[in-house]
């Protein structure tokens, strides 16, 4: 069982002190005897230690930086929701095919940002905007939010806030299973709470340092008796020897486990696995003896959103993906709904 995330090393930025969090934070940490260190910018963090870039990556993924979040203009967000909320930035699961690596680059690290109110006003301008349309925030674009939240207890507080909310909605995803004190939140109905799910074989070779399946799926229960609308991103849907069992055994566990009101309202959001030369460069440089599939002749060239090319799979693999998986979702879970395959 993976326990819940302490950090190893504390970066704290002076102004972060100000704030009631930032000082709750730092007199934890010092409580449990963390080093800590100053910094005067969270996107600064030099001189980590270890001896080469294998070292400093895994101490980075260790090392927790307690900052403010400067920038208020929300990123408009993925299929998922309008706008991407920004509470932390960086992950401290070890997976293989995680897109952070390249979008994080040289700053692995974790960041928490503590000016929580004044993440919450600009949210409050986005709402007003759209008014009276809800407005759904992702708040799990940059992070896995719930990884941290047992330390920051800011996802908890997002999660009141937005349930008190008219037009605001929120949306996370995570890979943990550390969710206990999220169970009595006031959400109201508001906050979509989704686990990122897959087989086995995916989550055993490329998930380090994460919840396994079982205990993801324990956490769903408990998220879905507590009133919860609940989610699951199959992501990313790797093709692999026996991947259809795999799958198949994966949503049969989901059905035997979940309570039948949690079956009503149930979201599957469903991503194929892809990868871009950088990342490919990263991937290897970070985890040299992955046994992740990364052979560009063996994929399709798709053109990105943001003009970034990607290697999907074929045309004919990503129709037996759907139909798969498809096929699947409507069997184990006749009411839910697939809101997208990418």
């Amino acid at each position: 069982m993976v326990k819940p995330f302490v950090p190893q090393l504390v970066y704290v930025e002076p102004k972060a002190l100000e704030y009631p969090l930032g000082k709750k934070l730092i007199e934890k940490f010092e409580g449990m005897g963390i080093e800590i260190r100053q910094t005067t910018s969270h996107n600064q963090i030099r001189n980590l230690p270890g001896d080469n870039h294998f070292q400093k990556y895994r101490t980075a993924k260790s090392t927790l930086v307690v900052g403010l979040r400067k920038t208020l203009k929300f990123d408009t967000s993925k299929p998922s929701a309008e706008y991407a909320i920004p509470f932390a930035t960086g992950c401290m699961g070890h997976c293989h095919y995680c897109y952070l690596q390249t979008t994080m680059g040289s700053k692995p690290y974790i960041r928490t940002y503590v000016n929580v109110e004044e993440i919450f006003e600009a949210a409050e301008e986005y709402m007003k905007e759209r008014a009276p349309e809800p407005t759904r925030f992702e708040a799990s674009c940059t992070s896995d939010i719930v990884g941290i939240d047992h330390l920051t207890h800011t996802l908890k507080r997002a999660i009141e806030y937005f349930g008190k909310s008219e037009y605001g909605q929120l949306r996370f995803v995570t890979k943990f299973a550390h969710v206990d004190h999220l169970l009595d939140a006031k959400h109201n109905g508001k906050t979509r709470f989704r686990f990122s799910v897959n087989d086995e074989y995916i989550i055993k070779y490329f998930e380090p340092g994460t919840s396994r399946l079982n205990e993801r799926i324990e956490a769903a229960v408990k998220i879905a008796e507590a009133g919860y609308p609940l989610g699951f991103i199959v992501a990313p849907i790797y093709l692999h020897e026996g991947w259809q069992e795999g799958y198949k055994e994966m949503f049969e566990k989901l059905e035997a486990a979940l309570p039948s009101n949690a079956k009503k309202d149930l979201t599957f959001e469903l991503i194929q696995h892809r990868f871009t030369k950088p990342a490919k460069r990263v991937i290897q440089e970070n985890y040299p003896m992955t046994k992740l599939e990364l052979d560009e002749s063996k994929r399709k060239w798709k053109w990105g959103r943001y003009g970034i090319g990607k290697y999907v799979y074929t045309n004919e693999e990503q129709e037996d993906i759907k139909d798969t998986l498809g096929s699947y979702v409507h069997t184990y879970f006749p009411e839910a709904k697939i809101e997208y395959f990418t």
